[in-house]
């Protein structure tokens, strides 16, 4: 027996393999800013559930426009 059926198996990756915080953070602004690579991409959409990218998006959506109003009154405060 080789070693080499058990090195083919480490590199592939298992589509049941839950993606980690980071992970979904990091596509979560990347897709925010549009700079996304395609591979990402796919590895994103052959994920298990969409629904970690989903709330994490839409939390992400939330904090960005909550952001930008303090900045704005901040802003307008000082004038």
């Amino acid at each position: 027996m080789t070693n080499e059926g058990k090195e083919d198996n480490k590199n592939e990756k298992s589509p049941s393999v839950r993606p980690g915080v980071l992970k979904i953070m990091q596509s979560i602004i990347a897709g925010a800013f549009g700079v996304q690579s395609d591979k990402r991409r796919q590895e994103d959409f052959s994920s298990h559930s969409p629904l970690p990218y989903i709330i994490a998006g839409l939390l992400f959506t939330v904090g960005f426009v909550v952001t930008l109003i303090l900045v704005v009154k901040l802003v307008l405060s000082g004038q």
